[in-house]
């Protein structure tokens, strides 16, 4: 995680500057689709270079209260999640990656859990009707915008999580932060209330309370 926060601070203060090979038989998704608009080349740039240096996403704390706090978070997220991926192993990756890359785009993990959960039922290869891929359901089109063009990597677990969130941040910030209306862009349905409904409900289940804590 060397480097978050520095490689966040760079790209938000970026977007401001502008105007508003895969394994087995892909699991359909029924979710929508964001919508390709025009980006500005200070966002587009700024996007890109989000997307960029997918180092491997290994937690770096600066107390340990920060590493207890996230180590009860993985073991409460982890029970959670264990009707939908039997693998501890496979639990912890999605899990960490999940919390780095939130933490990075500066979202809350909750949020990106209940977001995954409606766009994809937490399946690595679902593709939707229109198109979209993996577990945050990424348009293809953004591999050509602001990745290398490579469709393919959207399956692999930390590229389409770092995607998702670098969107959804995207999103947020040209709604001035109102949440409503930067998953309904997220979703291809600004402005209807069934999406944003949906993610706030199923992100109650992954909210992490102190009363979750163990003494």
């Amino acid at each position: 995680m060397k480097g978050l926060e520095t490689t966040r601070r760079h790209w938000l203060l970026a977007l401001g500057a502008g105007p508003a090979g895969w394994l087995g038989l892909p699991a359909a998704a029924h979710a929508g689709g964001q919508i390709e608009e025009p980006l500005a080349d200070s966002v587009r740039s700024a996007l890109s270079a989000a997307v960029t240096d997918l180092a491997p996403p290994e937690p770096v704390f600066a107390s340990t209260e920060g590493r207890i706090t996230y180590l009860r978070w993985l073991g409460t997220m982890s029970d959670r999640l264990r009707a939908r991926k039997t693998s501890w192993e496979q639990r912890r990756d999605f899990l960490q990656t999940v919390w780095y890359e939130s933490k990075r785009a500066g979202l809350d993990e909750s949020l990106v859990l209940g977001l995954i959960q409606v766009e994809s039922a937490f399946r690595k290869f679902a593709v939707s009707s229109v198109g979209a891929r993996g577990y945050m359901q990424v348009m293809p089109f953004w591999s050509r915008l602001i990745g290398d063009s490579d469709v393919g990597k959207l399956f692999h677990l930390q590229t389409n999580l770092r995607f998702g969130c670098v969107i959804l941040r995207h999103y947020l910030d040209r709604e001035n932060g109102d949440l409503y209306m930067a998953l309904g862009r997220y979703n291809g349905s600004r402005g209807r209330s069934h999406y944003p409904n949906a993610v706030f409900a199923n992100q109650r289940h992954w909210k992490f309370q102190e009363s979750t804590r163990s003494a």
